[in-house]
């Protein structure tokens, strides 16, 4: 074999093995990315909080998202009425995006969409 053949190769191996990883990853993640797409798909708004305003949260009675812990790092996510959420000091907005300081979060707080009424036309 020439050295052009040996590179395509190593090339074609190495492709492969970096593809039977991403599908590695993908089975060990059980379905958490697309639950938490799910929950990101609810929100019209995303906001980071600090630890404690999510403790208060807690101590409030309100419950963090199931999928939240399933992170690694674990997040708490909430879902919260608008005014509560107005109420929060040093919320910070963050775009609904999985990406950057959304996936940094540790703890972060959603408004979901207003339910919709659907008439039926006949």
């Amino acid at each position: 074999m020439t050295d052009s053949l040996h590179r395509r190769a190593r090339q074609v191996q190495s492709r492969a093995t970096i593809r039977a990883w991403e599908y590695r990853q993908r089975r060990h993640a059980k379905g958490v990315w697309f639950r938490l797409r799910r929950v990101l798909a609810d929100a019209r708004e995303a906001f980071l909080v600090s630890e404690q305003e999510a403790d208060r949260l807690v101590a409030e009675g309100y419950s963090p998202e199931p999928v939240g812990a399933e992170l690694e790092p674990p997040k708490r996510i909430f879902f919260l009425p608008a005014a509560r959420v107005a109420s929060i000091t040093g919320r910070a907005q963050v775009p609904i995006k999985l990406e950057g300081k959304l996936l940094d979060a540790r703890a972060l707080v959603l408004i979901r969409f207003p339910k919709r009424r659907v008439t039926r036309v006949v």
